[in-house]
Formats: C-alpha cells, structure tokens, sequence
C-alpha cells in the first residue's frame, strides 16, 4: 500500500512547471499574502490604540520566530531528498511530524518564558494561548508545504492558499473593527491565526489534488533522523536570514516601548513585500541547482536579474508611494515611518545579492560559511538598528541599509569568486 501511494506521488510530481513559471508563482503568492496583511494592519490599526497594535506586531514576529525554529530546515530537507529521487510521500510524513512537534514544543516555551520574564507585557488569556499555539503550528507546516510543493515543481499554487489565508484573515479582523472600536490584542492575533490555518487546510488540499498526497505523519527515527541530517544545516542559514527583521520588533517592543515596534513594523513588513522576490526566487534557484547542478552558474545568475527586476518594482513602488501607503494606517503612522520604509526598500539591492550567495552555498552544501556570514551580519543589523531607535525608525533604517549594503559588498565578491570556481571545475 504505501509503495503504490510513494508511486502514485512521484508519478504526479513528474509534472513539474519552469523554474521561472514556480518563481513567479511564489512571488505573486506572497504578494498576495502581504497585501492582505498590510490591509489587516490598515484595519487593525484603526480598531485599536496603538499599544495594543504594537503588542499583536511583537506576538506575531514571536510566532514567526517559533515558526523558523520548528520547520528544523524540514523544507529544505524535502527539496533535496525529492532531488535526489526518493519518495515524496514517506518525505512528506516525516517532515510534517517533526515540524507539528516542534512547533507545539516552541510555543509553549516561548509563552512560558514570556510570562516569567515579561510579565507586564505578556498576555496570560486562555485565548492568546491557543491562537499563539495554533498560529505557530500551522504557520510552521505552510512553511514546509511551500518547499514541498517547489520541490514537485508546483511552486505557483501557492497563490491560491495565501489569497484565502490572506482573504480570511482580513475578513475576521474587518468584523472585529465593525462590531466594536478598541480590540484586545488577543482578539487581533485570533484573527491572524484563523488566516494561518485556512493557508494550512488550502495547502494540504492542494497536495491531495495535484499529487495525490494524503498525510500519514510518522515519528519513526529511520525516517525522521537522515531528514533533520539534511535540514538543520539549511534551517540554520535560514535564520540567520529570517530573524534580524523578526527580532527586532521584540527587541522594540520590550526593550523601548510598544509604540516604537507599532512604527517600525508596517515600514519593515512593506518593505519586506519587496524583498520576498529575492528571498522566493532563491529557494526555486536552490532547488534546480540540487536537480541540476551543472547549470547552477546560469540559474544563479538568471535568478538574480529575476529577484532585482520583480523586487526591484515592488520597491521602486514603495519608494514613490511611501506615504500615501503609511497614511492608510494612519497620518503618525505616515509621518513617523514614511523615511524608513525608502531607505528599507532601497536595501532590496544588497538583499538580492545576499540571496543569491546563500542559494549557491545551499546548492553546494557550503553551509558553515553563510551561516557565519549570516549571524555576522545579522547581530550587527540588530545592535545597529537599536542603536539608532533614540532617533526614530528613518534612523534605525538607515542604520540598516548601510550595514547591509556593507555585507552585501562582501558576500557579491564571494558569490563571484565561487562561481568561478564552478565554472572551472565543470570545464
């Protein structure tokens, strides 16, 4: 039985789209996401005050950041065991085991740290438990299902899930404004969470429909233990990209005051509208470059003009249209943020070439470089930022740019030079 369902899956992956047609379709897809939740913010910041905005920013950038801990690099894992030819579907039940316990074990450790060691900022409702717990367990599997899905070569069906995730999330927190002004915190993060999991039920839907998929999650150690082998290395790399913009919110919102995380995070979360296309494009460059390794120097390269053009768009619209997008939140939103949210979108450059370098030492298993590269550039984003948090969010944001143009410099000399040496070894 479970060799004709492994069959049955590999069979179907066999269909698989182009990598720019899965690139494209992760774009659009996160494009969609983040204009449903730049709206919810728009909405949120408009039902409530602006220390309860600030409160469900810092929860949410927690359960993003239980997210990237529990996935265990499980995504990348699948990317490169369906590579190499082995069975999507016993894959499959590994990876979503491991990632719901993690994700289960994650939460409920932060919630418990949260409320020991920040107590006067921490929420001890019944209702901000389980929505945090839920949205961190379902947030990690949509994770695992987008590379899931790259990895089968149907990377663009993932526009269809963040439209309903997206769509719901906005509906719910609408409502909430409708019926009454002054929303809980806890009742905005429900709202958030209920996007998170239609995403999750829409994606495993897919994967039943488009491959023939149905999940049997198994714990067993032959099958879970080569996985985390495979992933810990890229989940580690990973974070090192993903939690200098998580962190930081935290680190506002607890170290300086609830108001100045609600400023620099609708800036920040623009801004990373834009840089998702570099940050999706290099997942589907790592991916053809595990299948395909000889044509690793022509993807990286393809994929780089790709993330600057689509990115670079998204950016220069960001730039034009600062402050008629902040002012939807509202004029101090606007007035505050305007400046930062130019300064980060003009670091969608720096960002490009930072992808491009950690695809390429994904795809030939360099991972203790750009893991050192990573947490390098990361603590120094993070204390530079704060540094500046005195002065506002244009100065945290300029702060940031040059810090990682700075890093970007150095690792685009690399990336060349590894190329390079590519190209040499294929001749």
């Amino acid at each position: 039985m479970r060799a004709k369902r492994g069959a049955a899956v590999t069979d179907a992956s066999t269909v698989r789209h182009s990598a720019l047609r899965s690139s494209l379709g992760l774009v659009v897809a996160k494009a969609a996401q983040t204009g449903a939740g730049f709206a919810f913010w728009i909405v949120a910041a408009r039902a409530t005050s602006d220390r309860e905005v600030g409160l469900t920013t810092a929860a949410v950038s927690a359960v993003m950041i239980c997210t990237q801990l529990a996935v265990l690099g499980a995504g990348s894992a699948v990317i490169v065991s369906v590579g190499r030819g082995e069975s999507p579907a016993r894959v499959l039940d590994a990876a979503f085991a491991i990632v719901g316990v993690a994700g289960t074990v994650l939460a409920l450790g932060y919630l418990a740290l949260q409320s020991a060691v920040m107590p006067d900022t921490a929420s001890v409702s019944v209702l901000f438990w389980f929505t945090f717990l839920v949205a961190a367990v379902t947030g990690t599997l949509v994770i695992v299902l987008d590379q899931a899905l790259v990895a089968l070569g149907r990377g663009a069906s993932a526009t269809s899930r963040y439209t309903w995730g997206g769509g719901v999330a906005l509906g719910a927190a609408a409502l909430v404004a409708w019926q009454a002004h002054g929303a809980s915190a806890d009742v905005l993060m429900a709202c958030w969470t209920l996007g998170t999991t239609v995403a999750c039920v829409v994606g495993a839907v897919q994967l039943r429909r488009l491959v023939g998929y149905r999940p049997r999650p198994s714990l067993r150690l032959a099958r879970g233990r080569p996985l985390l082998a495979l992933g810990i290395p890229h989940q580690l790399l990973t974070l090192t990209e993903r939690t200098p913009g998580l962190v930081l919110p935290l680190l506002l919102a607890h170290m300086v005051a609830p108001e100045a995380a609600a400023y620099w995070y609708p800036a920040w979360m623009m801004a990373w509208a834009a840089y998702t296309a570099p940050t999706l494009i290099g997942i589907v460059q790592f991916s053809e470059g595990v299948r395909d390794a000889g044509r690793l120097v022509s993807t990286t390269w393809a994929s780089l003009r790709w993330s600057l053009a689509v990115g670079g768009l998204a950016a220069a619209v960001l730039v034009l249209f600062a402050h008629p997008l902040l002012s939807l939140l509202g004029e101090r939103y606007a007035d505050s943020s305007a400046g930062a949210l130019r300064l980060l979108a003009a670091g969608l450059v720096p960002y490009a070439v930072l992808q491009a370098y950690n695809a390429v030492c994904r795809a030939r298993g360099r991972y203790a470089e750009a893991i050192v590269v990573g947490v390098t550039l990361g603590v120094a984003l993070c204390t530079s930022a704060l540094s500046a948090a005195d002065r506002g969010p244009t100065a945290m944001a300029l702060a940031w740019l040059v810090v990682l143009s700075i890093g970007a410099a150095a690792t685009g000399l690399r990336l060349i030079a590894v190329l390079r040496r590519v190209t040499r070894d294929a001749q």
